[in-house]
């Protein structure tokens, strides 16, 4: 499924969905779901997962700078602390959004 629309609306990434259906994503939560290598680790192919020291997280890890688009399968958020390495594909975007937490 694909949005229709995103923006942010204060502290929260409102997106509209193309079978009409809305979700409300909290900042934090979208970047503590944050999918890239540097955040989640990477697994080798015999499944080991491999993952750098844990980075605190400050105030400006959960400001939205901007949201890039990516093809037509996935947007990348920018951070205010500089940080830029997450793909979210709209699935896993639906997903994060989806989740509890």
């Amino acid at each position: 499924m694909r949005p229709l629309d995103i923006q942010q609306i204060g502290n929260e990434l409102a997106i509209k969905w193309q079978d009409g259906s809305e979700s409300f994503v909290p900042l934090e939560k979208l970047r503590r779901h944050c999918p890239c290598a540097g955040c989640k680790g990477e697994m080798d192919v015999m499944g080991n997962l491999y993952k750098g020291p844990e980075r605190p997280l400050t105030p400006l890890s959960f400001q939205l700078v901007r949201l890039v688009n990516v093809g037509t399968y996935a947007v990348q958020p920018v951070w205010a602390d500089g940080h830029s390495s997450g793909l979210f594909a709209f699935d896993y975007l639906k997903r994060v959004a989806d989740a509890p937490n």
